[in-house]
């Protein structure tokens, strides 16, 4: 923890918070994985409330930053709205149960199964850091039928990228365990959607990095809900966080037009490492 409640004024919590927010929503934004799986270790570990609390405002701040990046992505081509419909209606049912048992279990078994979860997460994102998916990947039945493929502009190559996506039933069921898994934590769903959709399903990675960030905004309201309903809203840390990581999302939007994913995942690896390992040492009583 940075210091007890104690040591400083209650307008300081709020400062901090909005401080963190910020930053952390530029780096979600840039890298595809969503605000909370950043924010809920880290203020979970850091700051003076109650891991529920924390859980349902990373929810929240996830789907805020999404909201306020999903318009400038789908203007600018770097998400597909086609695409994220179906994958995010499998990931918002899933969500809503791991909502409620996260919010069932013990405050101490939830710590330590985040830390243990994060440090998975930063495993498996440093494990794909250098994989890609296949040049000319061939677009199966159920893709047909949805029509999931297309062309999207890219500023950073300068020209156009088509893409079309392939085993989308695999993919339907990724996005379930994600969905699962970012309710129980509180983590929002983009810290394996990026892999989904890039290594499993073909989609490029400037792609999946957008469509990612709006599928967070559909699965994100469901879990979000369950939350506010039991009662999990703090505003003292819910507003700062939410304005800080909108704010924050704008500016990752223009960064991300820019900067190489690869720059923005070494980044985030290594944030998740320090978050994963302090949540596990809280859940261990340490």
């Amino acid at each position: 923890m940075i210091a007890s409640a104690a040591t400083f004024p209650w307008w300081a919590w709020p400062l901090l918070l909005f401080a963190t927010a910020f930053l952390l929503g530029i780096v979600a934004v840039i890298g595809g994985i969503g605000g909370g799986v950043l924010f809920v270790p880290i203020v979970g570990g850091l700051f003076p409330f109650h891991l529920d609390f924390v859980r349902g405002a990373g929810l929240l701040l996830a789907l805020c930053g999404s909201l306020a990046a999903a318009p400038a992505m789908l203007r600018g081509g770097l998400a597909s709205l086609r695409l994220a419909m179906p994958l995010a209606l499998a990931g918002s049912v899933t969500a809503i149960l791991g909502a409620y048992l996260g919010l069932a279990l013990p405050t101490r078994v939830v710590q330590g199964a985040l830390g243990i979860s994060v440090l998975l997460i930063a495993l498996l994102m440093w494990k794909t850091r250098h994989a890609a998916p296949e040049a000319t990947p061939a677009i199966d039945r159920w893709a047909a039928a949805l029509g999931l493929r297309g062309s999207y502009h890219d500023p950073a190559l300068g020209h156009d990228v088509a893409w079309a996506a392939r085993r989308v039933p695999a993919g339907l069921a990724a996005f379930a365990g994600i969905g699962l898994v970012g309710g129980l934590f509180g983590l929002g769903a983009g810290w394996a959607n990026v892999p989904a959709l890039n290594l499993l399903m073909g989609v490029p990675l400037k792609l999946a990095v957008g469509t990612s960030g709006l599928s967070i905004s559909i699965i994100n309201t469901s879990a979000a809900w369950v939350y506010l309903n039991e009662g999990a809203l703090l505003p003292i840390l819910h507003v700062p966080s939410i304005l800080g990581v909108m704010v924050g999302a704008r500016v990752g939007v223009r960064l991300l037009k820019r900067m190489h994913a690869d720059t923005a995942r070494r980044i985030v690896i290594a944030i998740l490492v320090v978050a994963g390992a302090r949540a596990l040492s809280q859940g261990l009583g340490y």
